[in-house]
């Protein structure tokens, strides 16, 4: 942990915007990691009419991405669902999760918003800056900012902005699907975090690292099964 989640957070919602912006001064955006060799992706579910938070990992190898391992963490929710404060309710679940896997990944792929929020800190950035890892965040709606239209095509992305600057991507993942919203989180820049989802985008709409959490943390179909990490660099 680089730092604590929610530093001397009094559980309410005026004080988590407050520490938002706090943190959001935190943020780097800016390429700051090494070639990735695993990476991860990460998710939250909802259990017993939301009394249990379920956060879901998943680790990859970063070239295949083929599936290395996974873990499931389940908290007792503590926060209502309040708009702009999603990290403080999922957070706890997906740090527990994260600690489960048996590697820290070098890059995190996370099911939401990295800076494409109204103080800049969606739960990509709060875990990059609570983790100190690299993060992006790929969420399926938007919160804030407006864009062009979107040309059909695979590939296809046009700025997301907010308050006059640039906040994210409008990507088209695959052909004639609904387009993600790709955000920086944290020690990723705008223009490399576009180009790695979209590199991890095998056939499907999502990415396969937030796909696979979303399977795992919805628990809908079989995850496949792990297969061996890569290579031991110092074995």
């Amino acid at each position: 942990m680089h730092t604590s989640p929610f530093a001397d957070w009094d559980g309410t919602a005026q004080q988590a915007r407050v520490l938002q912006s706090t943190l959001a001064e935190r943020v780097v955006l800016e390429d700051d990691f090494v070639s990735p060799r695993v990476i991860a992706g990460v998710d939250v579910g909802f259990e017993e009419q939301g009394g249990v938070t379920l956060a879901a990992a998943v680790l990859l190898d970063a070239d295949t991405l083929q599936l290395i391992a996974h873990s499931v963490a389940r908290i007792p929710t503590s926060m209502p669902y309040v708009p702009g404060l999603l990290s403080f309710r999922e957070l706890p679940a997906l740090l527990q999760a994260l600690r489960d896997l048996p590697q820290i990944p070098d890059l995190i792929y996370c099911d939401g918003l990295g800076i494409a929020h109204p103080r800049r800190l969606g739960i990509a950035s709060h875990l990059g800056v609570v983790t100190g890892l690299p993060t992006i965040g790929v969420a399926k709606s938007i919160l804030v900012g407006t864009h062009a239209e979107l040309p059909q095509e695979k590939g296809a992305r046009v700025p997301l902005r907010h308050a006059g600057e640039q906040v994210g991507w409008m990507l088209r993942s695959k052909d004639k699907v609904k387009p993600l919203i790709v955000s920086p989180g944290h020690r990723v820049s705008m223009a490399t975090a576009v180009e790695l989802v979209l590199a991890c985008c095998r056939g499907y709409r999502l990415p396969e690292p937030t796909r696979l959490a979303d399977r795992l943390a919805s628990r809908r179909g079989e995850m496949p099964a792990p297969q061996a990490g890569p290579p031991d660099l110092f074995g």
